[in-house]
């Protein structure tokens, strides 16, 4: 296999995972401004609010208006949760409790880094091989790497709310590639979504390569 010139990296469910469950982060917030609601019932609520939302996109923006649009996607997410879940009302000021979610996950404090992930990143850099990430992130992605101590490791971030399109689009794979200046069959794409990152990247002319990191889900 030809070594390639770059190597782009999906993010959340391939450098590093969320500790334990969105479930059980919201559930131990919510706990904080006194609504109970057990991890699991939340964990699924929440997986069918954000496979229902649409794609974080927001190509007619001005990018100083990207933060809010961020914060706003993720908010309706949130409430969609917690209303599947029946406990909405229970809230005294929901945008409150919201927003300090929204700041947690943007800190180290939710999430680990897979094992395997700085001993392959060193590997690759030491090879020559330019590295990218490449994920349907927001902007709180600078913040997670930088505190995950990943963030020196990558010559480029393009994350679908700046590049104006979400994998599997070939769109936002061509704007990463641009950043290197490198041709689609030069590079690989890897991450844990077979239809966003293994379909999506050799759709794009990429090399896709799968990773499965089902044995690290609770």
């Amino acid at each position: 296999m030809e070594r390639p010139k770059v190597i782009f990296l999906d993010a959340v469910g391939t450098l590093f995972g969320v500790k334990g469950s969105v479930g059980e982060v919201y559930s131990q917030i919510a706990q904080e401004f006194g609504v109970e609601i057990s991890a699991e019932t939340l964990n699924k609520t929440f997986i069918q609010s954000f496979k229902a939302a649409p794609p974080p996109i927001f190509p007619d923006v001005d990018p100083q208006d990207i933060p809010q649009r961020e914060f706003d996607w993720w908010l309706r997410i949130a409430l969609n949760t917690f209303e599947q879940a029946g406990v909405l009302q229970q809230f005294s000021d929901f945008s409150i409790f919201f927003s300090e979610v929204y700041i947690h996950f943007g800190t180290a404090e939710p999430w680990f880094v897979y094992p395997d992930v700085q001993p392959a990143l060193i590997n690759w850099r030491r090879m020559g091989i330019e590295l990218g990430l490449l994920s349907n992130f927001d902007s709180r992605i600078y913040s997670v790497l930088q505190s995950l101590e990943l963030r020196d490791f990558f010559e480029s971030v393009t994350i679908s709310t700046q590049a104006g399109a979400a994998k599997p689009d070939p769109k936002i794979f061509a704007v990463a590639l641009e950043k290197h200046n490198c041709p689609p069959e030069t590079a690989w794409h890897i991450g844990d979504s077979i239809k966003e990152d293994y379909q999506g990247a050799k759709a794009a002319g990429l090399r896709g390569i799968w990773i499965n990191r089902s044995e690290y889900n609770s």
